[in-house]
């Protein structure tokens, strides 16, 4: 899907919205994702944290997972990321690792609370990635 079709500010308003649903008792640090599948539905995901911080999950992750659990999702096309800080910030490495599974050239766009966000691919976030391509 071109990133022209995409509509952002209805991905950007879910990411949004979604952050407001975020458990994080510990780093109050509220992420939301929102996700475009292949087939034109949108999905969510917030941050879920955990006392015990490795079992914490994050908001991408969320999204995929929710996606694939309530729709049987394929293939995502778009994400839009939103974090509560000042400059757009990037997914860690899970979250670049996950959504390779079911898009390996998504569209990513990051938000923030100012003004600036970054346009990208995941294959540009997460170059040589390891993916079923591998195991075949």
């Amino acid at each position: 899907m071109p990133h022209s079709t995409i509509d952002w500010p209805e991905l950007e308003k879910a990411a949004r919205q979604a952050a407001a649903h975020a458990y994080v008792p510990y780093s109050r640090f509220a992420v939301g994702a929102a996700l475009l599948t292949a087939d034109g539905r949108l999905f969510t995901g917030c941050n879920v944290e955990n006392a015990s911080y490795g079992l914490t999950n994050c908001a991408e992750r969320t999204a995929v997972y929710s996606a694939r659990a309530q729709a049987n999702m394929q293939e995502v096309v778009a994400v839009c990321v939103y974090t509560p800080t000042p400059t757009p910030t990037p997914p860690c490495g899970a979250c670049r690792q996950v959504p390779n599974e079911f898009g390996p050239t998504m569209q990513v766009k990051l938000i923030c609370d100012g003004t600036q966000t970054v346009d990208t691919t995941l294959d540009q976030l997460l170059p040589g990635a390891f993916g079923p391509k591998n195991l075949s």
